[in-house]
């Protein structure tokens, strides 16, 4: 008799449906599952090994790792751009990220929900908080302290979706982990840490604005699971128009007259809302595809391909071993699990569509 690893820790009563677009396949006769791994004997564990390699590589595993992966340059862009906007004397973090929102909702937004309030005001404000964290607390504090989000976006994605996790995929994170740990190893080594203008208070916010990245992430995957596409993000975008105009308003109406306006700060803000236009876009079609976990841990590749666009530092060699640990625990992650097994997706038509239809008929 072989020895297998078992599954039925993960499948539930009935498999979620398969997903393109804002379209539902509930046949899932054609989703499957990982083979097992036999043990009995080397030549039998080498070929079952590499039958379950090659059924991590479905369309929907490979779109996740392309988009994870995407998700993170645009994060590499919108760290690079801001850099440069704060060097040309030009920092006003609400405002930057007011022309996102109004972006969002220009494009997405056909009408107005209120329960997607909380939602923006939680992402305006993380965003605001890890922001205003860097002008305070020094780096390595601020890449550590910003994974925090994993276990927070963990923790909700089960209070809303009660997700069952594999301990190769707690695995997978940790090895993702590691290798942030081995990138912030290489920043000490080189000495590119800054040092801290009130650590304490940089640390509180990072941590703040990580929970609040964790909380918003699960709570979009939530949404775009059940709801289309353009009414979650067209909702983010029109609500955190208002909130970030407000605390704009607020907040900067002072430095606005002190910032650099020219042709070089309006460029990297172009590039910069542009970047979070992308990710905004992306993220939820990941969420779907795999989880909101799994892009939380694909943006630990973000300080690798930082050194591709930034200028300011040269590579140190555990650079690239780091990127290698993070691509491997993304494997890792769903080495057991399938991306199918997250969640079940099934977004149904906004009730003005539905009365709009029933009012032509």
């Amino acid at each position: 008799m072989s020895v297998e690893d078992t599954k039925q820790d993960l499948i539930s009563e009935s498999a979620p449906p398969y997903i393109v677009g804002d379209h539902v396949d509930n046949d899932v006769s054609h989703v499957q599952f990982r083979p097992p791994i036999v043990y009995t004997s080397p030549s039998a564990f080498f070929c079952s090994l590499w039958a379950r390699w090659k059924s991590l590589w479905t369309p929907r595993f490979t779109f996740s790792m392309i988009a994870g992966q995407v998700v993170s340059l645009c994060i590499t862009v919108t760290n690079v751009t801001t850099t440069e906007l704060v060097d040309r004397n030009w920092s006003l973090p609400t405002t930057q990220t007011w022309f996102l929102y109004f972006s969002l909702f220009a494009v997405y937004t056909p009408y107005t929900m209120y329960q997607y309030f909380i939602l923006a005001c939680c992402d305006v404000e993380g965003n605001f908080l890890v922001v205003k964290a860097y002008n305070y607390t020094d780096l390595l504090s601020c890449m550590l302290l910003d994974a925090w989000a994993i276990p927070v976006c963990i923790f909700f994605c089960w209070i809303y979706m009660r997700t069952k996790y594999h301990w190769t995929q707690i695995l997978g994170i940790l090895v993702c982990v590691g290798g942030l740990g081995m990138l912030v190893s290489s920043d000490m080594l080189t000495d590119k840490n800054y040092p801290a203008l009130n650590k304490g208070k940089g640390d509180a916010f990072m941590i703040v604005g990580a929970t609040l990245y964790g909380f918003t992430n699960a709570t979009e995957e939530f949404f775009v699971r059940r709801s289309p596409l353009y009414e979650v993000v067209g909702q983010l975008g029109m609500w955190g128009t208002l909130i970030n105009g407000i605390q704009a308003s607020a907040l900067e109406h002072h430095d606005m007259t002190l910032a650099s306006w020219n042709g070089a700060t309006g460029g990297f803000l172009v590039a910069y809302t542009a970047a979070m236009f992308i990710l905004y876009t992306t993220a939820p079609l990941l969420y779907r595809s795999a989880s909101s976990p799994f892009y939380n841990i694909s943006l630990l590749t973000s300080d690798f391909y930082g050194l591709l666009f930034g200028n300011h530092y040269s590579p140190y060699w555990l650079y690239f071993p780091s990127f290698c640990v993070v691509i491997l625990g993304l494997v890792i992650y769903f080495w057991h699990a399938t991306p199918e097994e997250q969640g079940k997706v099934d977004p149904r038509r906004p009730a003005y569509i539905q009365r709009r239809q029933e009012e032509q008929v």
